[in-house]
């Protein structure tokens, strides 16, 4: 029986190819997105994590469109990169309200249909900068950490209803967002990485469903790193 999954900042990059997977698992998939147009084949719905009526508004339309969400992924996030001395308190504060404020939205709203459901699964998707920083990107990487701790939490709270709540913490993916650094600081990022390779969207897609699937049933509170090895020992 197809689930309701809904997974935001779903229209591009990994948020889509997680959607195509799940989907293609036969999950029936609603995204989010903030512009743009919502991609072939899925079904979109506008909004922006930051507004709590616009996290609402898309539970709602999915949850009419496709029954109660059972899955939820939480993707959307954005980056604002700059030195400390330069870094405004507002792109601070921007970057942490989209990426952990905008999951712990989320993540509300998912709950309470999941309780009522007694299941559920959660996936945030946090980076490896969050585990182990990244110069330029202490905003970033501060909202990425906070991702652990809060999934860590609900893990906990959750768990006795049989919700899961699970991180996927990506390495450097190929997208749009990483397509736009030259080749001289790709191949730099890639010297650390054992693999020796970029993942591609599909690589996090497929963690991302197992978390998601009957199989990981049994696992909570997990931090998945799919990032090639280069955060090994954080």
């Amino acid at each position: 029986m197809a689930r309701s999954v809904l997974v935001t900042g779903g229209n591009r990059g990994i948020g889509l190819a997680i959607a195509r997977e799940l989907a293609a698992a036969g999950d029936a998939v609603a995204v989010t997105y903030r512009s743009g147009e919502p991609p072939e084949g899925l079904f979109g719905v506008r909004c922006d994590v930051t507004s709590t009526e616009d996290v609402d508004t898309a539970f709602a339309k999915a949850e009419a469109e496709h029954g109660p969400v059972e899955v939820v992924v939480a993707n959307a996030g954005i980056t604002r990169d700059t030195l400390l001395p330069l870094m405004k308190e507002e792109i601070f504060t921007e970057v942490l309200d989209t990426n952990l404020t905008g999951a712990y939205r989320v993540a509300k709203r998912a709950c309470r249909g999941m309780l009522k459901m007694r299941r559920g699964r959660i996936v945030l998707i946090s980076s490896v900068v969050g585990l182990s920083g990244s110069a330029g990107q202490s905003n970033y990487a501060a909202s990425k950490a906070g991702l652990v701790g809060f999934a860590r939490s609900l893990a906990r709270e959750l768990g006795s209803r049989g919700i899961t709540v699970n991180v996927v913490a990506p390495g450097f993916v190929e997208t749009d967002m990483t397509a736009a650094l030259d080749a001289a600081q790709q191949e730099a990022i890639l010297k650390n990485v054992p693999l020796g390779r970029a993942a591609s969207g599909a690589d996090i897609a497929r963690a991302v469903r197992f978390l998601a699937s009957d199989d990981a049933a049994y696992i909570t509170g997990a931090v998945v790193p799919v990032d090639g090895g280069l955060g090994m020992g954080h």
